[in-house]
């Protein structure tokens, strides 16, 4: 990449230039996916295979906290050691070692101690490892948001969510298959050796210098002050509603479904097939979104890939009413099971480029992460509850809850104005 300015970046003449960048961002998502999956994917699963109770799968939510807060220490992350060369790659390959560090703990350690006498132990390891993976991801979106322009974002957050969830397939569908047939130790170094192949190729990117603005100190007050210059800017408010619904109910809804397989008598491997083919499908609808979004109006792709979410919603609705004495075919839950991974690779994409479309430049990586801690605290309020809601209502009428809050959004699309952006006036769009 050299000194190339980011403004380069563009379809018409960079598009040789932007293929590292693309290749990189896909490995670095690809590294913070592998413990989203973890969490979010295969400890549900584990966890009722080994015996504990909805309400607990439901808290084990808890070590994502760092996701929500990651906002905190954002701007520090975008301020420490910028105007020297590849300032967010130090970040990166810090936080890539921190990750390998805590795999590394946990591969030394029994699977059957970590789930039960030591389950303590387990919250407190996967707390750090969402904490340098929150970290990582906090200088990754900066790096993003900076070299990507708004003609790329559709494209570039399509790799994202691709790399993102190619790492949500091992640490989830394939991590619950090769546990099965490795077992921990080893699988868990497999996942080490395959972030160290991630932190060579960050390590061998030639980041941008950055242009060299005046620093206020690093105080406080001027924390403070860039948060509120954030949100001052006008639409800003019906933003941040927008941001507080739009996943919720994705997250309230897909943190119940390994629990619900396994009380239907499905395996881990079934579980980890299902999961498998799933996310591939998931991967397929982030790459088609980034090509649909280069044609579609903002706001069309925005809210009508939350009625795809919606749906996929009923979808669970339908088949968990199906009662335990008459289960529905497999079949159908694996066309749910594809059609919602779809709807939210879809989705996903299209919130992510609306939030960089709001980002200024030089506070890419802290206004990019404020808005993601936004959407992830309200997930992870509801995501906590999800296993009560289970207990309380039953699967079904959980599903269903999960497509109305999925679908309550939908109504704000007549009061959101779109971030304008200059670069694409002469296409028409917004």
């Amino acid at each position: 990449m050299g000194q190339l300015p980011p403004g380069l970046l563009t379809v018409s003449t960079g598009r040789g230039r932007a293929a590292p960048l693309f290749a990189t961002l896909g490995m670095l998502y690809f590294a913070q996916g592998l413990p989203a999956g973890l969490l979010g994917k295969s400890m549900p699963a584990l966890a009722r295979d080994a015996g504990l109770s909805p309400e607990w799968i439901g808290l084990q939510a808890l070590p994502a906290l760092p996701w929500a807060l990651k906002f905190i220490w954002a701007p520090w992350v975008d301020r420490w050691g910028s105007g020297r060369s590849n300032h967010r790659k130090r970040w990166i390959l810090v936080c890539l070692a921190g990750v390998m560090t805590v795999l590394t703990a946990a591969a030394m350690l029994s699977q059957a101690w970590l789930f039960g006498a030591g389950f303590a132990v387990l919250i407190v390891m996967l707390f750090l490892l969402n904490l340098f993976s929150a970290t990582q991801d906090i200088a990754t979106d900066g790096l993003a948001a900076r070299l990507l322009t708004p003609r790329l974002r559709g494209l570039g957050n399509s790799v994202q969510v691709s790399g993102y969830k190619v790492g949500m397939i091992l640490g989830s569908g394939a991590l619950l298959i090769l546990v099965g047939r490795l077992g921990w130790q080893a699988t868990l170094f497999t996942i080490v050796a395959m972030l160290l192949l991630v932190a060579l190729t960050a390590w061998r990117f030639d980041e941008p210098l950055e242009p060299v603005r005046p620093r206020k100190p690093v105080t406080l007050r001027w924390w403070l002050r860039q948060l509120a210059l954030f949100w001052r800017r006008p639409g800003l408010a019906v933003w941040l509603v927008i941001l507080l619904g739009y996943k919720v109910g994705d997250g309230f809804g897909t943190r119940m479904i390994k629990p619900f397989l396994v009380d239907s008598q499905w395996t881990l491997a079934e579980i980890g097939t299902l999961d498998l083919v799933a996310s591939l499908v998931g991967l397929a609808g982030a790459g088609l979104a980034g090509l649909i979004m280069m044609r579609l109006s903002r706001r069309v792709a925005l809210f009508g890939f939350a009625g795809l979410q919606a749906l996929s919603f009923i979808g669970w609705w339908w088949v968990a009413s199906w009662g335990a004495d008459t289960p529905p075919p497999e079949v159908w839950i694996w066309a749910v099971a594809l059609f919602e991974q779809l709807a939210d690779g879809l989705s996903t994409v299209a919130l992510f480029v609306v939030m960089m479309d709001y980002c200024r430049a030089g506070h890419e990586g802290s206004d990019y992460t404020v808005q993601a801690s936004v959407q992830l605290f309200a997930v992870g309020a509801f995501t906590l509850a999800s296993g009560f809601s289970v207990a309380w209502l039953g699967y079904a009428s959980h599903f269903l809850l999960a497509a109305a809050l999925s679908s309550a959004v939908i109504g704000l699309a007549t009061f959101w104005t779109p971030p304008a952006q200059p670069e694409w006036a002469d296409t028409g769009r917004s």
